[in-house]
């Protein structure tokens, strides 16, 4: 019974799982913006949670360093697909000012997964996030089709 009407909500929804693979949070601040009244996510059936193995959309905030190379690959390979992944702010499109010459920061996030959208910014603005899931996530669901 639990099942089937899980199965059905997530027909009828889209669950994000936000990763931060280091930086300055200044993005999951935004993130947590869009759960507030004003831009209230969940009325378009967009849930954030920190599950990956529930994900329809994988949220990357953060330059990547050495320490999440590997595990950004894991946690994407948990993912159901359809995988659908939008590289959230500066930082995993192009390590900003976290990619100095000698350090350890590897950028673009797009080296190590695949990525079906970018939103630039420092940090970007709730409307352009919500903007990005809603302009890739329910074609790319539709269009892959829902293997559940």
């Amino acid at each position: 019974m639990l099942d089937a009407l899980k199965s059905i909500l997530r027909k009828t929804s889209i669950h994000v799982c936000l990763v931060n693979t280091g930086g300055c949070n200044g993005c999951d601040i935004e993130v947590l913006a869009l759960l507030s009244p004003r831009y209230d996510l969940e009325q378009y059936g967009i849930y954030v949670h920190q599950n990956p193995r529930e994900a329809d959309v994988i949220l990357v905030t953060g330059a990547v360093t050495e320490q999440w190379r590997e595990k950004l690959q894991r946690i994407y390979s948990k993912a159901p697909e359809p995988k659908i992944v939008v590289a959230l702010g500066n930082c995993p499109i192009s390590g900003d000012v976290f990619n100095q010459e000698g350090g350890s920061v590897y950028a673009p996030v797009s080296d190590f997964i695949p990525v079906d959208a970018e939103v630039p910014g420092c940090p970007p603005r709730p409307s352009e996030i919500l903007e990005a899931i809603l302009s890739v996530a329910p074609g790319a669901i539709a269009e892959r089709g829902r293997k559940r």
